[in-house]
């Protein structure tokens, strides 16, 4: 084939089988994330347990079709790029704080309004590319990568901090084993089985785990086989002034953070996010948490744990993440699947992790490379970016006595580390930015030899 028309490696269709396999690593990596915010939001809520199943169950489809709209794209909606979908924790203080005050149905009509609010900002939101060059790049996808790491932590101590067995040596002999099985089959194997390593880790350490009994299938057999959940399953949604302006808060938060996913996968694949990119992501956004509040879900934003899968596998292709998308569809309407792959051990999941993860922030430090840190601020800008970005994971306590709105902000690492990188950009590199107004399909990240001297 020639070079003219060689397809791009995002735009490859896989054989059935690799796309299923491939897909369904995605999911494995994301599952415990997926299911997290309808599970401490109906706790915090008191939902009783077949309410929790019926967010979870949505949660899923919903997180599913949001996937496939991302990957594949209708019209101006999706980024087309490998973007695995589902609820941000960035609005879950505030739809804990909303739903409290005023209920449930409330929670999904700001959830609508803000997704509708979504699509509406697409077009201006996408016009900000201008303010991310390689120095703020490579800061984001940095900041991403360690910010991840509590969640591996978290994941190979055993999922829960407070239980008494958290941390235990089973636990860590579990998630180490992980990672020897997905290192070596990584850098022994090549082509299909090399690019299947972190699913062939997780099946691995899921076997070892059994064979100690440090698994549990029982929630499987207890499991229905089919369920749906119907659209406004908990009433009709409340539409309020406030909450609604809440929650668009929440969602401006995590259109900065779609743009860092969107240009750190970009990068990682090879097809760089432009303005176009940018305002499609975002209109995906937008109509996907709108679905969401129809369908009794909420936000969504891509997942930035399946980062580092894509730079470790090297498998660029959206089709194999819209599969994946497929899979949390029928996760979410066959219940007895989501309980088979929720049977995971959280060590498991926690081995494989901090290879992943680590990988993301390798990402970050090859974009990096790409800097020019002699005769210019950047050195500066990276340091303070990235010291501020891992602020709320390093010590949360640090915001303890902070509320309401400016704690929604302070919690966001990856909002605060590109925020920063941004402004000290501006600041210390502004006459950089002079000049470089957009066009839509242009995409001017590409940084000058020298900045002159401010």
């Amino acid at each position: 084939m020639s070079k003219s028309t060689a397809v791009d490696p995002v735009d490859e269709v896989l054989p059935a089988r690799q796309l299923a396999s491939y897909g369904l690593q995605h999911v494995l990596v994301m599952y415990a994330g997926a299911v997290a915010v309808p599970l401490i939001l109906g706790s915090a809520l008191g939902l009783s347990s077949a309410q929790v199943v019926t967010l979870i169950n949505a949660n899923l489809l919903t997180s599913g079709i949001a996937t496939i709209l991302q990957c594949l794209g209708i019209w101006k909606f999706g980024a087309r790029l490998p973007l695995i979908q589902g609820c941000s924790f960035i609005a879950l203080a505030p739809m804990i704080m909303i739903g409290q005050q005023y209920g449930l149905t409330v929670v999904f009509g700001s959830v609508i309004a803000a997704g509708a609010a979504t699509i509406a900002l697409a077009p201006v939101f996408s016009r900000l590319l201008r303010f991310f060059p390689p120095v703020v790049i490579g800061s984001l996808i940095t900041i991403i990568g360690v910010s991840l790491m509590p969640a591996a932590a978290i994941w190979l101590g055993g999922g829960d901090p407070g239980a008494p067995g958290f941390g235990s040596v089973p636990n860590l002999l579990l998630g180490a084993a992980t990672i020897v099985v997905t290192l070596v089959i990584n850098a022994r194997f090549r082509g299909i089985v090399g690019n299947l390593s972190v699913l062939l880790g997780l099946v691995a350490g899921t076997i070892i785990a059994t064979a100690f009994g440090l698994t549990d299938f029982s929630h499987v057999g207890s499991a229905a086989w089919f369920e749906i959940s119907a659209p406004f399953a908990f009433g009709m949604p409340e539409f309020r002034l406030a909450p609604a302006l809440i929650m668009v808060l929440a969602m401006l938060i995590i259109m900065a953070e779609t743009t860092g996913n969107c240009l750190a996968i970009g990068k990682i694949v090879g097809k760089p996010a432009d303005q176009q990119t940018l305002g499609n992501a975002f209109r995906a956004d937008g109509l996907s948490t709108m679905l969401g509040g129809i369908f009794n879900s909420f936000p969504y934003n891509a997942f930035t744990q399946n980062t580092g899968l894509i730079a470790l596998s090297g498998v660029k292709s959206r089709y194999v993440v819209a599969t994946a998308g497929v899979i949390m569809v029928l996760m979410g309407l066959f219940p007895k699947l989501g309980a088979l792959i929720a049977s995971v051990p959280r060590p498991v999941l926690g081995g494989c992790a901090i290879v992943m993860f680590g990988m993301t922030t390798v990402a970050g430090i090859q974009e990096l490379s790409r800097v020019k840190f002699d005769g210019t601020r950047n050195a500066i800008v990276v340091a303070v970016s990235i010291s501020v970005g891992v602020l709320p994971m390093s010590f949360p306590a640090l915001f303890a006595h902070v509320s309401g709105t400016l704690k929604l902000v302070l919690e966001s690492g990856i909002f605060l580390g590109g925020m920063t990188a941004i402004l000290l950009n501006v600041l210390l590199n502004g006459k950089s930015l002079q000049g470089t107004a957009l066009h839509p399909n242009t995409n001017p990240l590409e940084e000058p030899d020298e900045y002159p001297a401010p």
